[in-house]
């Protein structure tokens, strides 16, 4: 398929244009979707158990360690829609293999830092590399397969199997950043003679972050080599920045107005709300339920693997969830439905104690991850019908923006609410909400309307 030419951007002369490559059949585009997606968010969630824990065990606050984790959202929300439009201005390939750079060098940081100014410079450069990978590597599999069976491809599948993947991999290396530390000291003074060999520069607690590093250049030399794209037409700096703004507008613009588009932007920002209700009161939750913030810690962990694990069987269950429902719309409804329903479970029983209470906040729990999980491919299998490929990174960065923005401000009220079973309901209000955005259903003719006709 022919790149589509950005405005602003024309293409540099040559005596004899090469002929672009055939475009990949979707079961291979397929497959390296899904091998990118893993070597992307393995090393993610290698660092998600021990961050925390290296940065205090550093000698920061926790205020400080907020701060870092401030610089990562505040990097990611600035620059995530620039970097979608550069992502389809510049090319997929290019701006994955820069977030990868930027991974290896977050984590070396974060492995090996021990000031403050350094462990957030980690932090941001973490938050600018989630930017630049938000949008690309999926941008990538609809164009390739669109390119090679039409705007009317099956897309779904694959979509539901990279969100399996990518779930499954962070499960994984929840569990795996969580025990290397721990296996280390299992050992004579092992930790402690790894300290003192490096000058205390690589602790226990280390490791998973500089093993995460390691596996970041895995995936930069995936990507370079995995990814084949069409040529696009060469361009100077000055035009890259300028066709920028210009595909960020068109991509605000879609959402303003394609109704279609206008619900996967406000069912986004609904998880978003159901998310922060869930990073933000599990872990108290926990902590009271076993009566001690260590074992408490100790369950957070189980369950946020779990969770990973339920959102993997959710992504894994989209297609079947969109024949049953006969529709990708109406499958998004019964999906935020179901983790509506997770979250007023726990809303129920945030008051008790107990065995009921453990096993009600633990079924909620799931079924919140389960139902996020199913409605994701169906609502992206919906957004890559109404936009081009001039567009699709951009479009999927609004999305992301969309739910970030909303998770922020949702923490920020929710934290204000008593505590009991309010902020939880308040949650599964809202996302119950999103759903009801698609109790009109959708027909088969708007869901498979050409994207040339979407576009207009």
């Amino acid at each position: 398929m022919t790149a589509p030419r950005t405005p602003g951007l024309a293409p540099s002369p040559a005596p004899a244009p090469s002929p672009s490559p055939s475009p990949l059949p979707p079961h291979t585009a397929r497959r390296r979707f899904v091998t990118v997606s893993v070597l992307y968010w393995l090393p993610v969630g290698l660092t998600i158990a021990p961050l925390i824990l290296l940065f205090t065990e550093r000698g920061m606050a926790l205020t400080a360690v907020a701060g870092c984790f401030a610089a990562h959202s505040l990097t990611a929300a600035v620059l995530e829609l620039p970097t979608g439009g550069l992502s389809d201005v510049i090319g997929r390939r290019t701006v994955l293999a820069a977030a990868g750079l930027l991974g290896l060098a977050a984590f070396t940081l974060q492995g090996l830092g021990t000031t403050a100014w350094v462990l957030a410079l980690g932090m941001a450069l973490m938050g600018a590399g989630r930017a630049l990978s938000s949008g690309p590597a999926e941008a990538w599999y609809v164009d390739t397969v669109q390119a090679h069976s039409g705007p009317e491809a099956e897309l779904r599948t694959g979509l539901a199997r990279a969100g399996t993947a990518t779930s499954a991999a962070l499960a994984a290396g929840t569990l795996l950043g969580g025990g290397l530390p721990w296996l280390l000291g299992l050992g004579p003074d092992l930790g402690a003679r790894l300290s003192e060999a490096t000058s205390g520069l690589v602790l226990p607690l280390s490791v998973p972050s500089l093993l995460a590093a390691v596996l970041e250049i895995v995936f930069v030399l995936y990507v370079l080599t995995a990814l084949p794209e069409p040529p696009r037409p060469r361009a100077t700096l000055r035009a890259v920045l300028r066709g920028i703004p210009v595909t960020v507008a068109d991509g605000l613009r879609l959402g303003g107005r394609d109704s279609v588009v206008r619900r996967i932007l406000l069912s986004a920002g609904a998880a978003g709300a159901a998310l922060a209700v869930l990073e933000l009161l599990t872990p108290g939750r926990a902590a009271a339920l076993t009566g001690a913030a260590e074992s408490g810690a100790v369950v957070f962990a189980g369950l946020a693997c779990a969770g990973f694990l339920c959102s993997a069987l959710g992504n894994h269950l989209a297609p079947l969830a969109a024949r049953v429902a006969g529709g990708g719309g109406r499958a998004v409804l019964l999906s935020l439905g179901a983790g509506a329903a997770g979250l007023l479970l726990l809303g129920v029983t945030a008051t008790g104690g107990g065995p009921v209470a453990l096993v009600g906040g633990a079924t909620g729990f799931g079924l919140v991850y389960l139902g996020l999980g199913a409605a994701g491919p169906n609502e992206n299998d919906l957004l890559h019908r109404r936009v081009t490929g001039a567009g699709r990174a951009t479009a999927l960065s609004v999305q992301s923006l969309a739910l970030q923005l909303v998770a922020a401000l949702a923490g920020l009220a929710i934290s204000t609410l008593p505590t009991g079973p309010a902020p939880w309901l308040v949650g599964g209000g809202v996302l119950l909400g999103g759903g009801l955005l698609w109790a009109g259903g959708l027909s088969r003719a708007p869901e498979m309307r050409k994207v040339a006709e979407a576009a207009k």
